[in-house]
């Protein structure tokens, strides 16, 4: 007997596949049994979605505490400056948007790159002579976010390892998981202003790294590297032939005590990929405007990976055109006044969180340089009858609505992480309850032994 198997695809009433056996007796095929597979639903979440996990919203969602109903909530968790109001971007800032939108020239597609023009106009606003720019060396992305993803995508494939900052932006968690890339961890020094362990960082590089993360100024930190010590983080990607991604997305935000130096500006021989964009420094996130700078004097990226990026940005048609439209005049005329308006307000704030935490027995705060954050360390061993930072902010919020973000959502547990840039009377309010918390459950040393006993 012969037996041949024939699908039919149809829809409706046609039936999906027949299983139909024709037996061969000769000068006749006489058909044999007919078997019909009664279609069934069996839709599945892809690998990578279940791969993509966010450490804030799994440890946030899971907070389950109402805030106490007799205070009004204080939130100092959310890295978006414009929640109260208080830090609006400048008018020179919206009235470009405004003239871009009113004249119809940027309703259309753009390049997935951007508009030449624009990648012109950002190259000519980041060129110096330490870190040359031009057009081709700037894509522009759907926020800075997208431009880490691009730039993750590039560099790693599933399987190898990317080296991350612990305390770190958690995102660079969420989307190399995705990708099927391992995340090594290394280690930052409160004691150091949250520099790199750079021993640590060093060990961990092996033949299946694809680049390093450095973020600076960092969030959660609030830290900003100085130059001698970008130099030794540069002069281990040199010797580790390493590639960096630096997420500089708070560039510039630094307090006046302080000095920003991009990475780029300081290496010739490492290939760097800078992400950094418009959210922070202009203060408009849900604006979406990012974009990678290529930095690559050895060319040791070469048109691979450039040609990579382009690739991968024709994913989607790139971002906004309207905002692309605005940049040139974003870039170029905003006030210098707007920028220095808006770090003296987050530095006063800093240094009015840090001399009140600083203040309030069982915490140390690690006094903050620039961007929007502060870090918190909890003396754990003062709060026995909390078992870690969750546990602690969650009782925050409980008693006296106060929302903190607890460090382990960075991978560094027993310290929270503060927000400045609400508005001070906030800022004052809220630690004034933080510290009210504290002298409710603060235990000295001989306290919490005896709590200790009787557990």
């Amino acid at each position: 007997m012969d037996s041949y198997l024939i699908h039919v695809n149809g829809h409706g009433d046609h039936a999906p596949m027949l299983d139909v056996h024709l037996k061969n007796t000769g000068n006749t095929i006489s058909p044999g049994k007919v078997k019909s597979r009664k279609p069934r639903w069996a839709v599945r979440a892809s690998e990578m979605s279940k791969k993509t996990f966010n450490p804030v919203r799994a440890i946030v969602d899971n907070m389950k505490v109402e805030p106490n109903p007799k205070k009004a909530m204080i939130s100092l968790s959310l890295g978006d400056p414009t929640v109260f109001g208080n830090l609006p971007t400048n008018d020179e800032v919206t009235q470009a948007v405004k003239e871009v939108l009113d004249s119809g020239q940027y309703n259309g597609y753009a390049p997935s790159v951007g508009y030449q023009s624009c990648r012109e106009a950002v190259a000519a606003y980041y060129n110096c002579p330490e870190a040359p720019l031009k057009a081709q060396d700037v894509i522009l992305t759907s926020g800075c976010s997208q431009a880490i993803e691009l730039a993750l995508a590039v560099l790693a494939n599933p399987g190898q390892n990317i080296l991350v900052p612990r305390p770190g932006f958690s995102l660079y968690k969420t989307l190399a998981l995705s990708m099927g890339i391992e995340v090594k961890l290394y280690n930052l020094l409160p004691e150091k202003a949250w520099e790199i362990d750079l021993e640590h960082l060093e060990s961990l590089v092996d033949e299946k790294t694809a680049c390093l993360i450095v973020n600076n100024p960092s969030n959660p930190c609030g830290s900003v590297f100085s130059k001698s010590h970008l130099q030794e983080i540069l002069a281990v990607a040199s010797r580790q032939c390493v590639p960096i991604l630096a997420d500089e997305i708070y560039g510039d935000m630094v307090f006046a005590d302080c000095k920003y130096e991009p990475i780029a500006t300081l290496s010739t021989n490492v290939p760097i990929l800078s992400c950094g964009g418009l959210a922070k420094r202009w203060l408009v996130p849900g604006w979406r405007m990012g974009w990678i700078l290529i930095h690559d004097r050895r060319d040791i990226f070469g048109n691979e990976i450039r040609d990579g990026l382009l690739r991968l940005s024709q994913r989607i048609l790139g971002p906004c055109t309207i905002v692309q439209g605005a940049l040139e005049r974003i870039l170029y005329r905003t006030p210098p006044e707007f920028y220095h308006n808006t770090l003296s307000m987050l530095k006063s704030n800093a240094d009015l969180c840090y001399a009140a935490l600083s203040a309030i027995p069982g915490l140390q705060p690690v006094r903050p340089a620039g961007a929007m954050y502060l870090m918190v360390e909890i003396e754990m061993e003062h709060f026995p009858e909390f078992e870690n930072d969750v546990e602690f902010t969650e009782r925050l919020i409980s008693e006296q609505s106060v929302f903190c973000l607890p460090a382990t959502c960075f991978e560094y547990p027993n310290f929270f992480r503060v927000v400045i840039t609400v508005p001070e009377e906030m800022i004052l309010e809220a630690c004034s309850r933080i510290q009210e918390f504290c002298e409710m459950h603060y235990q000295g040393a001989e306290g919490a032994q005896d709590l200790e006993c009787d557990k």
